[in-house]
């Protein structure tokens, strides 16, 4: 019983390590607006064109929503086994008496921090596509088909593959949790008591 309980306690010290890192995706937030400054800086030394870094930056805001997806779900994992783990060691008393968090339902909503970089995300690709569409494509409608350039077709060409593939990877790790969820319920906590308001 002692090594059981010095393993979960060490396992529980980890899990909120783990949780901790996945939450410093905050990093790569400033990394992307670096991303975006820098592709700016080149489009205006004549780099490279507005049409490819549009598409450079639909590239790196997906990149960043895909990394906050991915830790979303390492996130409330962690919650979940922290969740059981607590439940160990806890009674149902202690829902009083320390908190009641462990008594809930571990969740598969996004954490609001988590949430924050999602946005940014895709704030960053709408702002740069609307951008995009009123200078480089609105003005061309009507003209000749000779003036057609696939280059100004290249960020919408990018983007349609980079939502399928956030929409598969957000779909494949809620299947994961619920299925965590389902083969690792943890021990049976009575929340009654709070449900009718009496803890409150």
């Amino acid at each position: 019983m002692e090594d059981r309980k010095e393993f979960l306690l060490r396992m529980y010290d980890q899990l909120w390590n783990n949780i901790n890192r996945h939450i410093l995706v905050v990093w790569q937030s400033v990394g992307v607006l670096v991303g975006i400054f820098a592709v700016f800086s080149l489009v205006e030394k004549k780099i490279i064109s507005i049409d490819i870094a549009s598409t450079l930056i639909i590239l790196i805001s997906s990149w960043l929503i895909a990394h906050v997806i991915d830790a979303s779900l390492w996130v409330n994992r962690n919650l979940a086994i922290i969740t059981n783990i607590e439940r160990q060691f806890l009674k149902e008393e202690d829902l009083r008496n320390i908190h009641y968090f462990f008594g809930e339902r571990p969740k598969k909503d996004m954490l609001d921090h988590l949430q924050i970089q999602f946005w940014l995300g895709i704030l960053i690709a709408g702002i740069v596509l609307a951008y995009h569409l009123i200078n480089r494509v609105l003005p061309g409608i009507g003209s000749p088909i000779s003036n057609f350039k696939v280059e100004r077709s290249l960020p919408y060409i990018v983007l349609i593959p980079c939502i399928i593939l956030l929409f598969k990877l957000y779909r494949k790790n809620i299947k994961r949790f619920e299925e965590f969820l389902k083969n690792s319920p943890g021990i049976k906590i009575n929340t009654s008591e709070r449900d009718s308001g009496e803890l409150d």
